[in-house]
């Protein structure tokens, strides 16, 4: 075998030599991780000991070796996981909460089940098992522990410490019927008429309510912003000079796990970054909130704590809950104002324009993840029959 052509990590014949101080020295060729062969020696007072030196100096190289040769088969998926979350780390790609969830997930729901196995050990079957099992609990959660599976097993078969991924077997998963539901125009005057009711103050509940709340619904009543777009709102992203008042969807609030919550500089797409016109109610609750504000620099968020922070959207979730709660109003989401908008749009001009003002790329997310179908059908069939159908 030529000497350029070792295979990676091993090295050819040991060869030795006796200097002229009278010590030997012992040397071979060694084919790096980078592919370059390369001469490495030893020397020590005997032949013995210069071979010995030798192969522990090609030991330690060979532990050297990049962390793609760390793992083998017999690896635990705990550590696949360890090994999988460096890797995202090393790529820098997602997003920080991103990558947060996807760590959350597998500790909740996956690493409980595979943690000690091998991975010679998990197949098609078991993982196929697995999440039929899990889908029975909840679609939402086998979906999840399907995706960052498929995502560990496909770096362990692209580094080559398995042969294939066994998540590609496994059988599909079946999404139970949902249909997006929407909230009518009465629903949404009710809410309107609960927050602003709690807002004066009359049912003494914690702290003194400051208005935040009607605002940030009426934000996303008029934008279709998601809660993190409308509490991430600058000073700047209001334009109310021009003819027609407009906002600049620029960003989100995120709260990493254990951390505090801060401004990202973009929306959850890059589609998502839009310039909304809004509507009179929008900007009347936008102008009287900025009215409000101590803060008049550019970059003040239109939305925050007493401190200036950024609100989290888990705290306003749980404000909404609690508000409406008092008028037994219950299932309101900050998200159903989203789907409210965009059924409203789609119903009074067409499923583009709805796709176009929420920021999505392909409208069948819209129609399928926010569209409350109308069961009405187009009263013009009655019409057709009538002139086909009728009788003489």
């Amino acid at each position: 075998m030529s000497r350029n052509r070792l295979p990676i990590g091993t090295f050819g014949d040991i060869y030795l030599t006796k200097l002229s101080s009278g010590h030997y020295k012992a040397r071979c060729r060694y084919r790096d991780w980078d592919g370059v062969s390369r001469q490495v020696q030893a020397t020590a007072s005997s032949r013995t000991a210069a071979e010995r030196i030798l192969k522990a100096k090609l030991v330690d190289r060979n532990l050297c070796q990049p962390t793609t040769g760390m793992l083998t088969a017999d690896a635990t998926f705990a550590q696949l996981v360890e090994y999988w979350l460096a890797d995202i780390d090393l790529e820098d790609r997602l997003a920080r909460q991103t990558r947060d969830r996807y760590a959350y997930h597998m500790r909740l729901l996956v690493l409980p089940v595979f943690g000690n196995l091998t991975l010679r050990e998990i197949g098609v079957a078991r993982c196929d098992l697995f999440v039929k099992q899990l889908a029975k609990k909840s679609y939402n959660r086998a979906r999840q522990a399907k995706a960052i599976m498929r995502s560990a097993f496909g770096l362990a078969v692209r580094h080559e410490i398995i042969p294939r991924n066994p998540m590609d077997g496994i059988a599909r998963l079946h999404k139970p019927a949902h249909e997006p539901t929407a909230l009518t125009p009465t629903e949404v005057n009710a809410i309107r008429l609960a927050v602003r009711f709690w807002e004066t103050g009359i049912i003494p509940t914690g702290p003194r309510p400051d208005g935040q709340l009607s605002a940030i619904i009426e934000v996303m009543l008029g934008t279709s912003a998601r809660i993190g777009e409308a509490l991430a709102l600058r000073r700047r992203d209001i334009n109310f000079t021009g003819p027609v008042p407009s906002i600049s969807i620029q960003g989100t609030i995120v709260t990493p796990r254990g951390e505090q919550p801060y401004r990202q500089d973009h929306p959850k797409t890059a589609k998502s970054r839009r310039t909304v016109a809004v509507p009179s109610f929008t900007a009347d609750a936008i102008r009287l909130r900025l009215a409000g504000m101590d803060d008049t620099s550019p970059e003040a968020l239109v939305f925050a704590s007493r401190n200036g922070t950024p609100l989290t959207m888990n705290n306003v979730r749980r404000q909404l809950r609690h508000v409406l709660a008092l008028s037994g109003i219950e299932g309101v989401t900050p998200h159903m104002f989203r789907r409210t908008v965009a059924t409203t749009i789609n119903q009074a001009a067409d499923i583009d324009l709805a796709a176009e003002l929420l920021g999505h790329v392909d409208p069948r997310i819209t129609i399928q993840h926010y569209i409350q179908r109308n069961q009405m059908v187009n009263p013009a069939t009655a019409a057709i029959l009538e002139r086909a159908l009728a009788p003489d």
